[in-house]
């Protein structure tokens, strides 16, 4: 793709009409809403917000019916599921006991060199871990893709056609947003990003999330639970060297230097990115060229007017799509 667009929460004022006016997108419009899961198919006042024509993928709908037509697949896919699930949750038990351990030594009464040391530990044992996490991700990926191959499947093969000549007459695609994981799955069950091409992409909330490098879940006052953040997955790779932190006035306590600080570290080289709504960041060609967003620095303040290129984060992205798998 040439040109790709992350956008903050559309809420009840979206500004995408104008963004893909501004973009010259005067024709119909590919609108991917497979996040929202069951209310997928519900998408007349989003698809009236974007100013031009949408046809819905319905990616969410055409998993379902894969699911229900390949008995194999679908078994072989829910083991994976419930594989990563319990991945998840001991990452994140190991995750709690070093964020309580962090927060027990940062109170302690010692001079400043030695506790700037003992952060540094606590930060380089959250890297630690987040990188073990994809690498571990990764590897079930690729195995589950190797032994499987999903594009070449009849089932998926049947509704990756009908998508190629849907999005042969569209002028370009659109992500929303919804439930993170469920829609990178049906994103990487079809592939779609083979079929794009050089036309120009448009994201925003957890759409924008599964195209960076990876995916990260937070919320600084969660209803219930642990607020640490976490790494679910490697993303996309369609937008390097950023995190991108959507909605920040609800999910992000931006007063928080001390827990900023670590976790701009704990991210870096990535950039970590707050977007309100209003903000974008865009790339060209893998290139950021542009952006208006909020940036959170590793020295614990934000910047509010963002307007910097990212650093390339060097953590692998999806490499385990059916193509880029050894044979």
């Amino acid at each position: 793709m040439n040109t790709l667009v992350l956008l903050g929460p559309q809420g009840p004022q979206p500004d995408i009409a104008q963004v893909l006016a501004a973009h010259g997108v005067k024709g119909k419009v590919a609108l991917v809403r497979a996040g929202y899961q069951e209310r997928e198919s519900d998408d007349a006042e989003m698809s009236a917000s974007l100013g031009v024509p949408a046809v819905n993928l319905e990616l969410h709908r055409r998993g379902v019916e894969v699911f229900r037509e390949d008995k194999e697949l679908t078994a072989a896919y829910k083991v994976r599921q419930q594989r990563l699930r319990h991945m998840q949750q001991f990452y994140r038990i190991r995750l709690e006991k070093i964020e309580d351990a962090a927060r027990t030594v940062a109170v302690r009464f010692v001079d400043n060199e030695l506790l700037a040391q003992e952060e540094k530990v606590s930060v380089d044992q959250f890297r630690h871990l987040d990188a073990d996490h994809i690498e571990r991700c990764n590897a079930l990926h690729a195995a589950f893709a190797r032994q499987w191959r999903p594009s070449e499947r009849p089932a998926v093969a049947k509704h990756r056609q009908e998508l190629r000549a849907l999005m042969d007459d569209c002028a370009a695609l659109v992500i929303a947003g919804g439930h993170v994981a469920s829609l990178l799955n049906r994103l990487v069950l079809f592939d779609l990003l083979a079929l794009v091409d050089k036309r120009p992409v448009f994201a925003w909330s957890a759409g924008a999330m599964v195209l960076t490098d990876r995916i990260v879940l937070f919320h600084d006052y969660p209803p219930y639970g642990s607020d640490i953040a976490q790494v679910l997955d490697a993303g996309l790779g369609k937008a390097p060297g950023i995190v991108v932190l959507p909605d920040p006035k609800r999910r992000v306590n931006l007063a928080q230097r001390t827990g900023i600080q670590r976790f701009a570290r704990r991210m870096a080289p990535a950039t970590c990115v707050a977007m309100d709504r209003g903000h974008r960041i865009e790339y060209a060609s893998g290139n950021l060229v542009d952006a208006t967003a909020m940036r959170l620095e590793t020295s614990g303040s934000v910047e509010i007017n963002w307007q910097g290129a990212p650093s390339r984060f060097s953590s692998p992205s999806l490499r385990w799509l059916a193509k880029d798998v050894p044979q």
